[in-house]
């Protein structure tokens, strides 16, 4: 019998997280005042990871209302905690602006005759309407998450299904809002570093990695919670079957989009495309996309074959959690090269790794905060008597 669907008190948990990304933030202010470019450049990484997950996050909320089924319901606070760390992720945004001239070469006028190609960008390429651009994106996802969680909290007070088909009928038209916006964004924050360089399926690379870091998360985050009430008499293996099979769908995807990139420009062999991919197969880099090649693609798609670990919460959890680390690593693969060609920087690998845990820190304390708020299953919603019922079809 289910006594509560109130979440359990996670500020034991918050408290730690604020501690690690204090001492991390800490950490990483000592290193600016070393190398104040370094510090810009690893905080990047940082933000890149932890925003992703909160933008996936909005990418899945809408493909559940669109889609339905018990898988998306059970994770639906989860996810929507997820997306309400987007305020904090306006905040983060910040120091991505104050240090723009240490991260983009176009920022600084005394660059631009060295690249002929970046001068005939210029009309894009500035900082007043990079700064447009991004308040847009932001606002943009801001808006959807909005409107996603306050219609979800209507639901859960009132019972009214109405608020269910304004969330579905808002997720169509979101979703392409949040693809477009999604792969610009990628293009100004990312690509722009080596604005000489342009690929055109660069922006959905993130739009696939993204969500599929937010599904990683979700299930690492959920293996945990179906531990104790009350989703461990709610959750069932097959829940954790069907997150296993979209794991794979998007681990394909993110292969499909970074592999499709890839395979166009080396048959391409053009100078001005090539030079991306040299820089990254040359010494310490050309080891790590073989380790990325290995554990982010290939151990993670024979895994998630296998039926039984997909419905197996504690040996997928491990399978999610590799891919969260490989997202890590496959990051310091696409960006650190465009701050430092043709070298492998320690001091900055080493920013790189304490970045993305002092950003973590500070955003899961976020999360934790937001988790706690609401019930951890929206027990009004039209699909919540069949999850029950296949929560009781299946034993528990």
């Amino acid at each position: 019998m289910i006594r509560s669907f109130n979440p359990p008190d996670f500020s034991r948990y918050r408290t730690r997280a604020l501690i690690v990304g204090v001492v991390g933030l800490v950490l990483l202010l000592i290193g600016a005042f070393v190398d104040r470019k370094q510090f810009f450049q690893a905080y990047l990484i940082g933000f890149t990871f932890w925003s992703g997950i909160a933008v996936g996050s909005i990418a899945l909320l809408m493909l559940q209302h669109l889609t339905g089924g018990g898988w998306g319901l059970v994770i639906r606070r989860v996810l929507e905690a997820s997306t309400r760390t987007l305020p904090l992720v306006v905040v983060l945004f910040l120091p991505i602006l104050i240090g723009s001239h240490s991260l983009y070469e176009w920022t600084e006028p005394a660059n631009l005759p060295l690249h002929s190609v970046v001068r005939e960008k210029l009309g894009y390429l500035n900082l007043p309407f990079f700064t447009i651009r991004a308040v847009i994106f932001l606002a943009v996802w801001f808006l959807l998450m909005f409107f996603l969680n306050k219609w979800s909290l209507e639901q859960d007070r009132t019972g009214d299904r109405r608020f269910a088909k304004n969330m579905r009928v808002l997720s169509g038209p979101g979703m392409v809002l949040l693809i477009f916006s999604v792969t610009f964004a990628a293009i100004d924050w990312f690509m722009s570093l080596e604005a000489d360089w342009a690929s055109t399926i660069y922006g959905f690379i993130f739009v696939a990695s993204w969500s599929l870091t937010a599904l990683a998360f979700t299930i690492a985050v959920m293996a945990w919670l179906s531990k104790s009430e009350p989703l461990n008499q709610i959750v069932a293996p097959l829940h954790f079957h069907d997150l296993g099979k979209l794991l794979l769908a998007l681990v394909m995807l993110w292969a499909y989009f970074d592999f499709s990139q890839f395979l166009i420009i080396w048959s391409g062999n053009l100078p001005e495309e090539i030079h991306y991919f040299m820089e990254r197969m040359q010494g310490g880099w050309g080891a790590i996309i073989i380790v990325v090649a290995i554990l982010h693609f290939c151990a993670p798609f024979l895994f998630l074959l296998s039926r039984d670990l997909k419905r197996n919460p504690q040996r997928l959890v491990n399978v999610a959690v590799l891919v969260l680390l490989m997202r890590v690593i496959d990051l310091w693969w696409v960006l650190i090269p465009a701050f430092t060609p043709n070298r492998f920087p320690v001091s900055l690998l080493l920013m790189c790794i304490v970045s993305p845990i002092a950003v973590g820190g500070l955003w899961l304390a976020f999360f934790f905060w937001q988790l706690g708020q609401r019930s951890l299953i929206p027990i009004n919603d039209p699909q919540f008597e069949s999850v029950m019922e296949q929560q009781h079809a299946s034993g528990h």
